[in-house]
């Protein structure tokens, strides 16, 4: 999807499912804060708005992006969450440092959905300026700690379908 087209911010909330029961985990990068913490208040305020109990949603931060994955897992071993959603920010600088944290996080999320069996949610910004995170964390593009939090919700249903009616 190009975000150049789309507010991330803009769903039906007549589509969600129902989230009063959903346990949520949300694991925060604080490296980029100012950016991870605005994806962070949305993700939170869209669980809530959508009638997600705030005791059912477990927080934590980690320092960086490359630790969303270990985190995400800690909190899968740890909890009884029915998703975890990551949220980052890597900006592309002058090294290939940038390519090594988007594909490591990214691999990681993956194989963390496969081995627990649970919805894992990619919502890591990586963007080449802080202009880019910025406006994809509550600026002109809306805020992907939104769509991460839609993106748990719809996921938690959907395994919850298949397993109901398998």
């Amino acid at each position: 999807m190009a975000t150049n087209l789309k507010n991330l911010s803009t769903y039906n909330s007549q589509t969600i499912p129902k989230v009063q029961d959903m346990i949520i985990g949300i694991v925060v990068s604080e490296w980029n804060e100012q950016v991870t913490e605005s994806l962070y208040k949305g993700a939170l305020d869209c669980l809530i708005e959508n009638g997600a109990k705030k005791e059912n949603i477990i927080v934590k931060h980690v320092p960086g992006s490359f630790e969303l994955v270990m985190g995400a897992q800690l909190v899968l071993e740890n909890t009884d969450v029915d998703a975890v959603i990551c949220l980052g920010c890597v900006i592309q600088g002058e090294t290939r440092h940038f390519d090594f944290i988007c594909n490591a996080v990214a691999d990681g999320i993956m194989k963390l959905n496969t081995d627990y069996n649970t919805p894992v949610i990619f919502g890591v910004l990586t963007t080449n300026t802080i202009e880019q995170a910025q406006d994809r964390s509550g600026g002109k593009h809306g805020n992907k700690g939104i769509e991460a939090a839609i993106t748990a919700i719809k996921m938690i249903a959907f395994q919850q379908d298949i397993e109901e009616n398998s």
